[in-house]
């Protein structure tokens, strides 16, 4: 075996050209001191000793010191493990970054593969928000083009139904002090009906949307690109069960809330008064940390469903075996996308708002008025701003959504490795061995 810098000490095996047995490196036959010439070592031919000593020029015998009490000097500092070697003309250690044997240093872990929006290893929060813009601007034909359509199709079906249903629900009670119970019961029960329909024509749009970016997400991942007919149909064979999913987790939440609220709900029946409001209360905020510990835990069914074409039970057994252990990491990345999305559109959507407002005659003063009536001129015109609103929101939460789902599988079950290998990169391992931040 060769004596390579690194892998075997000198002197561990016999080097090429000398034959085994030996202990010392093969000497030349003009050598003084050799036993077939004056010279030779008294202690005869054969002597170990005379053999393994150096060729001349090679070593100087070592001097002790000009006082014998005084210890010698030590010797002076070599490079250490991680110290460059002198740079050699033309060779490794020359400035380009190239090996240099015992000293070079090491340069840690190759970079992992990005084939596409992200690199293929556990990502950061940082990282997850940028691949979800990069997405959304990378391949914006496709994804403002569901969003655009989703948004205006869902915009329409509102106003519709503001414009020529809800708007005849009375809600003026709500601000009149003077109103009778009975005139607050309407009211209130008329505003719950026209909020639950808005929120779920909303909702139907939000998981068309979702279904349709998720495969464009997972496909930006990999670096390829895919349109909106290719989209629509990989997504439509799970599009029914991901409605399921939705209905499933809200009707989950809104039990839970429901069981925390009851006791205090029956309290009030049975004459309780003050004391039962406050017991509803205190149990509907009790029950609802519990319903956001599991809409939380249950969040990445959706990419599940959708990537691994589970069905809805198995898609929740999986985002629960995702989620475990991260819980606060998947709910603070998020809430904080949330939070961001929800800015960016607030500031498209409240200057058409107040436009709105102007150009319908409620003035600003409308806009906090519950017991306004607003024109079809507001409606159509606020119409405009939230449809901008949505082709931001849409984008940036499903996608995170996904990178999330991408990012969990990546820290438990090494999928980037089946990326890379998707992607068409040789090295697929090399994902594996990069830093881990925010980990």
């Amino acid at each position: 075996m060769k004596d390579t810098p690194g892998w075997a000490s000198p002197g561990s095996a016999p080097s090429d050209g000398q034959e085994p047995g030996a202990s010392g490196p093969a000497e030349p036959a003009d050598r003084p001191g050799s036993s077939d010439q004056p010279g030779a070592d008294p202690q005869g031919p054969g002597s170990k000793w005379s053999k393994e000593q150096p060729p001349p020029a090679q070593w100087s015998a070592p001097t002790g010191p000009a006082n014998p009490g005084q210890a010698p000097p030590p010797p002076p500092p070599g490079p250490g493990w991680g110290a460059r070697p002198p740079a050699s003309p033309g060779g490794p250690g020359n400035g380009q970054g190239g090996y240099g044997g015992w000293g070079s240093g090491w340069g840690g872990p190759p970079p992992a593969a990005k084939p596409g929006v992200i690199p293929l290893r556990p990502l950061g929060v940082g990282e997850i928000l940028d691949g979800a813009v990069s997405t959304m601007r990378t391949y914006w034909r496709t994804v403002l083009g569901i969003s655009l359509t989703v948004a205006v199709v869902t915009q329409i079906v509102v106003i519709l139904l503001e414009g020529l249903v809800l708007n005849d629900a009375s809600t003026a009670a709500l601000d009149d002090p003077s109103a009778s119970v009975d005139e607050l019961t309407r009211a209130l029960g008329d505003a719950m009906l026209s909020t639950g329909v808005v929120f779920l024509i909303s909702l139907i749009g939000t998981i068309v949307a979702t279904a349709l970016l998720t495969t464009v997400t997972s496909r930006a991942v990999l670096g390829k690109s895919v349109t909106t007919g290719e989209a629509w149909r990989d997504a439509r064979p799970q599009v029914a069960k991901l409605f399921g999913l939705i209905f499933l987790l809200i009707l989950i939440a809104v039990a839970v809330v429901a069981v925390g609220a009851l006791p205090g709900i029956l309290a009030v029946v049975a004459g309780a008064g003050d004391g039962g409001a406050a017991l509803a209360v205190l149990g509907s905020l009790a029950t609802g940390v519990v319903a956001l510990w599991l809409m939380v835990r249950f969040s990445l069914a959706s990419p599940a469903l959708m990537l691994e074409k589970q069905g809805i039970l198995k898609s929740l057994s999986r985002s629960a075996k995702l989620v475990r252990g991260s819980w606060w990491r998947v709910f603070g990345i998020q809430l904080l996308a949330t939070l961001i999305a929800n800015i960016v559109a607030s500031i498209v959507v409240l200057p058409f708002a107040f436009i709105a407002s102007a150009l319908d005659g409620e003035g600003f003063t409308g806009l906090v008025n519950s017991g306004s009536d607003f024109g079809w001129t507001y409606l159509i015109v606020s119409g405009v701003g939230s449809v901008i609103g949505a082709m931001i929101t849409f984008p940036i939460t499903a996608g995170v959504t996904v990178l999330l789902y991408i990012d969990q599988r990546i820290r438990r079950e090494a999928l980037d490795i089946d990326l890379a290998r998707a992607a068409g990169i040789q090295d697929s391992g090399s994902g594996t061995a990069g830093p881990t931040p925010g980990g």
